[in-house]
């Protein structure tokens, strides 16, 4: 299954694990570019340049392709285009507020994003009774306000996963041996620093993925801390890019394993 929309893709057969990565793009279209006081660079500090490689490493996936500054596919449909500086962390977005017919058809993208996930998941769980999905962010954690400096790890972990509001009891399983997997492979010969719920819970796609696929979801919100790259320059720091995608592709087996045996209790 390929989109054409323009504003994502849905690429792959349904199977029971579904990577998405739907803050990565970057595009605006033709009649918004003008209108925003932000810059190309400026907007991308916030996106979440490079995730799409993550979700690429198995089908299927699901990629956002423009930037979350025209339509933030991860907020409420009515939150999901940016116009006050408060919608989007104090910035002023707009140096030409767009107009109503603008809104809507931004919103008609979100829209369709939602249906075409909807009816794609559905075909998933149809097949296969559940689903695993890897909703993965990126995070910055080194900011002007703090010069710069790497923010408290204390606070912010290398990895963070957010379960959001899944039955947490039901997927421990998979919770559980999800964050093993990653802490195992390790980063540069160290255990990979991987905790729950410490900095996200998850966001907006999270919660109604669980609340729309209630018992046979669950979503981990992965929040990747933007030690792969330089959150300023968008310079990739190549090996760390490497070690973290090998880290995820090492949990993908484990996963539909315990996924598998989650299954067939509810089956039971």
């Amino acid at each position: 299954m390929q989109d054409q929309s323009g504003y994502f893709t849905i690429t792959g057969a349904p199977a029971p694990l579904v990577l998405t990565a739907i803050h990565d793009g970057a595009a605006v279209r033709e009649a918004l570019q003008d209108r925003f006081a932000l810059d190309e660079l400026e907007r991308r500090y916030e996106e979440d340049p490079h995730t799409a490689t993550w979700a690429r490493l198995r089908e299927p996936h699901i990629v956002g392709l423009h930037s979350r500054f025209e339509v933030d596919l991860n907020r409420s449909r009515d939150s999901a285009v940016y116009l006050e500086p408060a919608d989007a962390w104090g910035l002023n977005v707009w140096r030409h507020r767009p107009d109503s017919a603008m809104v809507d058809r931004s919103l008609s993208a979100y829209d369709n994003f939602y249906q075409e996930v909807e009816g794609f998941l559905q075909s998933v769980v149809d097949r296969f009774g559940s689903f695993v999905l890897y909703d993965i962010h990126s995070y910055n954690h080194r900011r002007e306000e703090n010069d710069r400096m790497p923010a408290d790890p204390e606070a912010n972990p290398v990895v963070n996963v957010g379960t959001g509001n899944m039955d947490r009891e039901r997927w421990a399983p998979v919770v559980e041996v999800f964050m093993e997997s990653m802490r195992a492979h390790g980063l540069n010969g160290e255990p990979l620093d991987v905790r729950e719920n410490v900095k996200f819970p998850g966001g907006h796609f999270n919660h109604w993925l669980h609340d729309r696929f209630p018992g046979v979801s669950c979503v981990l919100s992965i929040e990747f801390k933007k030690i792969f790259m330089d959150e300023h320059t968008n310079e990739v720091h190549t090996s760390v890019l490497q070690q973290l995608q090998e880290a995820l592709v090492g949990t993908f087996d484990p996963v539909l394993s315990a996924r598998a045996r989650v299954n067939e209790s509810l089956q039971a």
